[in-house]
């Protein structure tokens, strides 16, 4: 409904909205049914009302399995770098706050910290250190810097963000009115020719979520001319959209695969375990 009545307002202030519009006086475009105040004494000062309801007529579509696909990814903030024998956190803390995974590999091992929100570069630091001296004794860290001891062999050092994935759970198809009422039958036709143009040219719509609709003119209406109404000249467009319902999904960057082998595929003889 929204976006149908902003593509409705769009056809019918071509040039903006600070400039006149195609029929030369005041239209307001919305979401949902007119209340008959209103809607009178607008009409009576000439003020033109084009609105978008959504009919009871809808039915289930959905014939596609989920599938997420990412739509936003946070750029990453923070640095891990390695030289010779130190890491340095670098960077800035995320402002405002998103999830970051550190992760640097010693001696084949990844050691991984989830950044907090408390967080500084020094803490960061601080808590690699710690998970890594619990295995390379003499490991130590000073502001940034993490010092490895000689011979501890340094590999991969990674920093992984996180992102938003969105899922089509389900489709609808949907019909929706969209109504224009005005107080002359020229006022109406101006209005109505350039919405009717642009809908017609537009096959797929795009919605908030970023997803497409279907937009199909599905034809039945028309002008109305009440007689008992002096001063409301209608005309009714309809049209069915199909579009899906969506729902977002966390995603989190891999920066460190686990892999488990063993000789036969089973759990014996001893399996081994690779880091990647």
């Amino acid at each position: 409904m929204d976006t149908l009545a902003s593509m409705s307002a769009q056809a019918v202030y071509p040039n903006g909205t600070g400039q006149a519009s195609a029929a030369g006086v005041p239209v307001i475009c919305y979401a949902g049914w007119p209340t008959a105040s209103r809607l009178d004494s607008d009409l009576k000062v000439g003020k033109i009302h084009v609105t978008v309801f959504a009919r009871p007529e809808e039915k289930n579509t959905t014939r596609y399995m989920t599938q997420t696909q990412t739509v936003t990814a946070t750029t990453p903030t923070l640095t891990i770098t390695v030289s010779g024998q130190t890491v340095t956190i670098g960077g800035a803390m995320p402002s405002p706050f998103a999830a970051h995974n550190l992760d640097v590999f010693v001696n084949g091992k990844p050691y991984l910290y989830a950044v907090q929100q408390s967080d500084t570069l020094t803490s960061i630091a601080t808590a690699l250190a710690t998970l890594i001296a619990a295995d390379v004794a003499g490991t130590t860290s000073a502001g940034p810097v993490i010092t490895i001891p000689a011979g501890a062999k340094i590999g991969a050092a990674r920093v992984g963000t996180s992102g938003v994935g969105l899922r089509e759970v389900s489709r609808q198809e949907r019909r929706f009115q969209i109504t224009v009422w005005a107080d002359t039958p020229d006022h109406r036709k101006a209005v109505v020719r350039p919405i009717k143009a642009l809908l017609a040219d537009s096959h797929f719509i795009t919605l908030p979520d970023g997803t497409a609709g279907r937009l199909i003119y599905a034809g039945g209406g028309g002008p109305n001319d009440n007689p008992q109404d002096a001063k409301l000249y209608r005309h009714d467009l309809f049209y069915s959209c199909e579009y899906g319902t969506t729902v977002l999904d966390p995603q989190y960057q891999v920066i460190a695969i686990e892999t488990n082998l063993s000789a036969d595929g089973s759990t014996q003889p001893a399996v081994r375990t690779n880091y990647q």
